[in-house]
């Protein structure tokens, strides 16, 4: 062999011996080797793109804020009020007909007063009042051992419900029965809420929310007066002859229950007669600052009834999504 072969074969020899002992020092033939993808430790992904709220979504935020939208649209008209003060069969299960007497077992060394029918069966002596007199005499207590009238059944455990509206200024009127789980619609009504306003969360002076209503209630007559944001004012040119105030907040309530309340349409001077008259431009309007005003007849009606049980309501922007306690029965069987 010469020596130049000599010299190439021992060269080439060298070079192997070398890339192979490089390769060992850099761990290419060890089993703990690393996949490639996690050789660099410094890699970091690059952030998500930035992606804008789909139009849906956009108009989903954008109608949370909407103003209030007045509707009118035909709301059915229900009145079963009378079924509470018939003396007659056909009445509503959770009142009763009593005859006077003025010896009762629940009165020791006295005559029983329509008061104490009233304190005993807690009805009002105004709801009294009217089921005795046949018609919306809430004052008139005249009795003898031959009148009859209804009381709220002692045995029957419920409370009343007001549903208000502020799109449709209306409000529906329920009873629920807590032992049943029924819920009746007394009556729908016609009332008045507060001013439109773009900046208040319900769209209107109004707050949304259940409340319940409280105990601090007034009746008012002409001559009355009393203080009204600081001023002193004849009460019923503000309230008209009744006041039902919230007494405080039960759930998704907007504003705090003080201040607000249910009313009467208040009342104005008549230039031609020179007295007081109740002023019913304000019904199915936006005119209050934040309070329902419901005409004479209608305030002093629910008054009559409520006064005496737990009264909640519920204020909503629209009837229709509105979650009512109870199943709803058109007249129950006692």
């Amino acid at each position: 062999m010469s020596f130049l072969r000599i010299t190439f074969i021992g060269s080439l020899v060298l070079i192997i011996t070398l890339s192979v002992t490089a390769l060992f020092k850099r761990g290419f033939f060890s089993s703990k080797s690393k996949p490639v993808k996690e050789v660099s430790s410094s890699f970091k992904p690059a952030p998500p793109p930035i992606v804008a709220l789909p139009p849906a979504s956009a108009t989903l935020i954008e109608e949370r804020n909407l103003p209030l939208a007045p509707i009118e649209d035909h709301v059915p008209e229900i009145d079963r009020i009378d079924l509470l003060f018939t003396t007659g069969i056909k009445k509503l299960p959770i009142v009763e007909t009593v005859k006077y007497t003025s010896r009762v077992p629940w009165i020791k060394g006295r005559p029983a007063w329509i008061a104490d029918y009233a304190t005993y069966y807690a009805t009002s002596r105004h709801f009294i009042a009217r089921s005795l007199n046949g018609c919306h005499d809430y004052f008139s207590q005249k009795v003898t051992p031959q009148s009859y009238f209804n009381v709220f059944r002692k045995d029957k455990n419920f409370n009343f419900y007001l549903l208000i509206d502020l799109s449709r200024c209306r409000m529906w009127f329920y009873y629920i029965d807590l032992d049943s789980n029924e819920r009746v619609l007394l009556k729908t009504y016609r009332v008045g809420v507060g001013r439109l306003d773009s900046n208040a969360p319900s769209g209107c002076l109004t707050p949304t929310g259940k409340y319940l209503l409280g105990h601090k209630i007034a009746i008012y007559k002409p001559g009355i007066t009393g203080f009204f944001q600081d001023r002193k004012m004849e009460m019923i040119r503000i309230f008209g002859t009744r006041w039902l105030p919230f007494e405080r907040e039960l759930g998704d309530c907007v504003a705090p229950a003080k201040g607000f309340g249910l009313h009467g349409a208040p009342w104005i001077d008549d230039s031609k007669t020179g007295t007081l008259v109740e002023n019913r431009d304000c019904i199915c309007k936006y005119d209050s600052d934040g309070c329902v005003r419901l005409a004479l007849e209608d305030i002093e009606e629910v008054f009559a009834i409520v006064v005496t049980k737990p009264t909640i309501i519920d204020i909503v922007k629209d009837y229709t999504q509105a979650k009512l306690p109870g199943k709803e029965v058109a007249f129950p069987t006692r």
